[in-house]
């Protein structure tokens, strides 16, 4: 008798099937993006950053296991290689989710088959943990990526901080998003583990001015004097690393960067629920309907935030008391199920990119820190610190003017 493969063997039973009327997979090709689904991947700056805010967020901490500098770069070249297919809406891997060898685990894990691109953008930094001695980065660790002091009120696990790298992935669909992250992951088995992940929705935060503003879940507009993406002045002053930033010869791989600051803000929900609505607004310092200044009318109007209550949010947070210091603003609700208290585990995970952390994050927080009448109603309970390189080019790769 003669001896069968197999994939003869499997090419067999689908034959066979199709005539009984059972459905067999075959491989198909998913459909092509359209122009408007696809966030260019190459650029002076990284995507994700500027990029009009998408509605859910997958962000990721990892841990690099990889052994020396080789092997670190080796991972963001693979992981750079992998992104270009995301980002376009392509199959990862040779044959994708359903077109290689059927004996083996396919190269795509295919839950985005059929999915637009949905503007999916990855973005990735590089932690203060990153530079030390297992890659030989010590002395071209940027003076600006500061370890983050501990400030007053904080609730922090250690579970939920830090990091070596730090993937961001948004898209107009979650399952593109998780997808984006899940691949990444499977790619850097046995180089780099997960440390932690946060899930984000409902984005909270814009950078389009003329897109209404979200709203996050105490109800209130957030982000209204965000840093517009379109303004190209603007960035330049407070969110890119400029060649003239006094950085030193080993540093100068960062120009063109920036600085990205998360925290992960638990809100209490259920007591802020019971606040009374004049309340709020003297927390918060606008009105909740408009999201106007108190005093005032309109969302965007001029103020003088001295005319606020002195311990609300705006007032404190406002850029005239800290030197001008503006950061760029990706804010994700968050919703994680129940504490064991049977409240709402909830808040928002909050993002800013900014030209020196120093100057914009540390001090603004300083002072919410202290004073903010906010408090009360919430806790930071995660944080992290990442150089963002700037972008790639056409064939570069993440951190290439860092490790090449």
């Amino acid at each position: 008798m003669p001896r069968v493969s197999r994939r003869g063997l499997l090419a067999a039973v689908g034959a066979g099937a199709a005539g009984t009327g059972i459905a067999v997979a075959v491989a198909a090709e998913p459909p092509a993006p359209t122009a408007t689904d696809v966030v260019p991947f190459e650029g002076a700056h990284q995507a994700g950053i500027a990029t009009d805010v998408q509605a859910h967020l997958h962000f990721a901490a990892f841990d690099v296991l990889a052994d020396d500098a080789a092997g670190l770069a080796g991972l963001l070249r693979d992981w750079t290689a992998a992104a270009r297919a995301l980002v376009s809406g392509r199959p990862v891997g040779e044959g994708g989710a359903v077109g290689g060898d059927p004996l083996a685990p396919p190269a795509d894990t295919g839950e985005a088959l059929g999915l637009p691109a949905a503007r999916l953008t990855l973005t990735v930094g590089l932690g203060p943990s990153l530079f030390d001695d297992r890659f030989g980065l010590a002395a071209r660790r940027p003076a600006a990526l500061v370890d983050l002091p501990a400030f007053p009120g904080d609730t922090l696990d250690p579970a939920r901080c830090g990091g070596d790298l730090a993937v961001q992935a948004c898209a107009d669909d979650p399952q593109v998003a998780v997808h984006a992250i899940r691949t990444l992951s499977r790619i850097a088995a046995g180089r780099a583990a997960v440390r932690w992940a946060q899930l984000g929705y409902g984005r909270a935060a814009t950078v389009d001015p003329s897109a209404p503003t979200p709203r996050n879940l105490f109800g209130f507009k957030d982000g209204t004097a965000n840093v517009p993406g379109a303004d190209t002045a603007a960035l330049d002053e407070h969110v890119w690393v400029a060649a003239d930033d006094a950085l030193a010869p080993g540093e100068r791989w960062m120009t063109g960067g920036t600085y990205l600051v998360a925290r992960r803000i638990a809100m209490h929900i259920e007591t802020w629920d019971r606040t009374s609505l004049a309340e709020q607004e003297q927390v918060v310092g606008r009105t909740k309907g408009e999201g106007a200044p108190l005093g005032g009318s309109r969302e965007h109007e001029a103020f003088d935030p001295a005319t606020l209550p002195t311990a609300s949010h705006v007032r404190l947070a406002h850029p005239s008391r800290h030197g001008g210091a503006r950061m760029l603003r990706r804010g994700f609700n968050y919703t994680d199920g129940a504490t064991g208290l049977g409240r709402l585990d909830a808040g928002l995970f909050f993002l800013a990119y900014q030209r020196d952390v120093r100057r914009a994050f540390v001090p603004v927080q300083q002072a919410l820190a202290a004073d903010d009448a906010l408090n009360e109603y919430v806790r930071h309970t995660g944080s992290g610190v990442w150089a963002v390189p700037p972008g790639v080019g056409a064939g570069g790769w993440w951190g290439e003017q860092l490790l090449a």
